[in-house]
């Protein structure tokens, strides 16, 4: 599992790469035809993987749970993030990865509440949680690519 873990680490920091140049505005403004912006799907991967594999095992959250509540599946931003607020979502973005490998390694993943996930994929156990963040890191890194070029066009 670390090496998928690894993986997800790796397409994270890419997306980190992505966002580096956008200013406060572009990180925060939502493009024509999308319900969210770049900074929010930067949050709800975090959000994501945190209730995926934390709170689906009985878990809490070894991100804070404004994290959690506000950038969960369903919601959208409803404020503007600033230059702090942006950087802590940030540093979450990797270091919430790192923690998942240590608990992993701690063996903290012993119970497991089974999820249907809205693209039909069937959830049971934390290996199984693990094996399904790659597909969705990339369906948001694709949305934050696409996201960029729009926010950038002015």
């Amino acid at each position: 599992m670390h090496n998928i873990i690894n993986n997800i680490i790796l397409t994270r920091k890419f997306i980190l790469s992505i966002c580096e140049p956008l200013t406060e505005e572009q990180l925060n403004t939502t493009p024509n035809g999308f319900n969210n912006n770049i900074i929010w799907n930067l949050g709800h991967l975090i959000a994501a993987q945190q209730g995926i594999c934390y709170i689906r095992s009985g878990l809490n959250p070894v991100v804070d749970e404004s994290i959690t509540e506000y950038f969960k599946s369903g919601s959208k931003p409803n404020k503007i993030f600033t230059y702090d607020e942006i950087e802590s979502i940030k540093n979450s973005f990797t270091a919430s990865l790192e923690q998942l490998k240590n608990d992993i390694e701690k063996k903290l993943f012993v119970n497991y509440e089974p999820l249907q996930t809205r693209y039909g994929v069937t959830i049971s156990n934390i290996t199984e949680a693990i094996q399904f963040l790659p597909f969705h890191e990339g369906l948001h890194a694709g949305t934050i690519n696409a996201m960029k070029r729009l926010v950038t066009l002015h």
